[in-house]
């Protein structure tokens, strides 16, 4: 009994990716079972049979379950709601909407993705550049916020320079046009010198994370990026308070030691209720121009990785010069990519696999809405 308690309270902290709410307490979580031998079965109802976002719950469910030292396997049975389980979960919906203050302008459906690493130097700054500029490409609007207090970067790599000035007491994010959609920045690069030094710790750092976040115009974006510094310390703890709804993506490089120091990265994570969506390895091997690969860096830390998490394996990005040029440049190198290249390719797994944008899932919000129609007087 114990066991059941442990799991279904570690359920209770999976979200509904459109209510942001508790499925345990949206009623969609049912019978539980924990066998001697660890051997878990959890019942899962949805609000339809063909939900989008189904296989988002069931790896949040599935990950939860095995984060459970008590459980070593896991069968998951999916199931749909009847009508008065649906109309409960409406209820329910209504209650907690109307009791959660948000406390930002990012819409609870806007899938936010934190870029994070275990160390430095693996290139998750121009990652995150580069696949900013690849959703953009896509025809989205992308914010970005550079959490990188002391190492501020993206300023630089997007190309992106002005005043940051506020309207209506909020600040107003900096922005640029990429072929179909745009970007919106904000950055320590855009509010200090380039070759300043911000000596600063501890709470000034997180009030300074939470006030990019809470004091800033950040509505009408598809994706929020977050560039994180390396490890698990105070802008991590604070970023994971503020947008419960936030996903990671490590970013490692083949190496063994890199890869085991992004391990508690994702420990990190999990232990905080952020849901590791996948790994990128960067700096995967060079193509030499006589056209034989060198593993510079070893070999496979990225797909060890994933397959210690669990998770899948995004992309493996080589090593290029336009790399590193186009950071310099301000002209990020996925602009001069084909649509097959890594970056290109990287977005588009975000866009239908990992992360949809909100308005290509939305099961529950559409049964909702459907439920509000069919109930309103005439």
């Amino acid at each position: 009994m114990q066991a059941v308690q442990h799991l279904r309270d570690r359920l209770s902290q999976v979200l509904d990716p459109e209510l942001g709410a508790s499925i345990v307490e949206l009623g969609m979580v049912g019978d539980i079972t924990v066998d001697d031998e660890g051997h878990a079965t959890v019942s899962v109802a949805l609000t339809t049979s063909g939900c989008p976002l189904r296989a988002q719950i069931e790896r949040d469910v599935r990950e939860a379950a095995l984060s459970l030292d008590e459980v070593t396997s896991l069968e998951l049975v999916m199931g749909v709601m009847d009508a008065p389980s649906k109309a409960a979960l409406m209820q329910r919906a209504r209650t907690f909407a109307q009791a959660r203050a948000p406390l930002t302008s990012i819409p609870f459906q806007t899938p936010v993705l934190m870029i994070a690493s275990g160390k430095g130097g693996v290139g998750k700054s121009s990652v995150t550049a580069n696949l900013a500029v690849a959703l953009a490409r896509e025809g989205h609007r992308v914010g970005v916020l550079d959490a990188d207090i002391w190492g501020f970067s993206l300023s630089r790599l997007l190309g992106i320079e002005g005043e940051v000035k506020a309207h209506g007491g909020k600040m107003r994010p900096l922005e640029r046009a990429f072929d179909g959609g745009r970007i919106k920045l904000l950055s320590m690069g855009l509010l200090a010198d380039e070759d300043q030094a911000l000596l600063w710790r501890g709470l000034i750092v997180q009030k300074a994370v939470a006030q990019f976040i809470e004091d800033a115009d950040w509505s009408d974006i598809d994706y929020f990026l977050i560039d994180t510094p390396p490890g698990t310390g105070d802008i991590a703890m604070t970023l994971a308070r503020l947008l419960p709804q936030m996903g990671q993506i490590l970013v490692t490089t083949p190496a063994r030691a890199a890869q085991r120091v992004a391990a508690r990265s994702a420990d990190f994570a999990r232990k905080s209720n952020i849901r590791v969506l996948g790994v990128v390895e960067n700096m995967s091997g060079l193509l030499c121009t006589c056209g034989e690969r060198h593993s510079l860096f070893g070999e496979g830390g990225g797909r060890e990785l994933s397959e210690q998490l669990g998770v899948p394996l995004l992309a493996e990005i080589m090593l290029s010069p336009s790399i590193g040029a186009g950071g310099d440049s301000g002209e990020p190198a996925v602009l001069c990519e084909t649509s097959d290249g890594p970056f290109s390719a990287l977005a588009k797994r975000i866009l239908t696999d990992i992360a949809p944008p909100s308005g290509a899932q939305g099961c529950t919000a559409r049964m909702l809405d459907a439920l509000e129609r069919s109930v309103a007087p005439n």
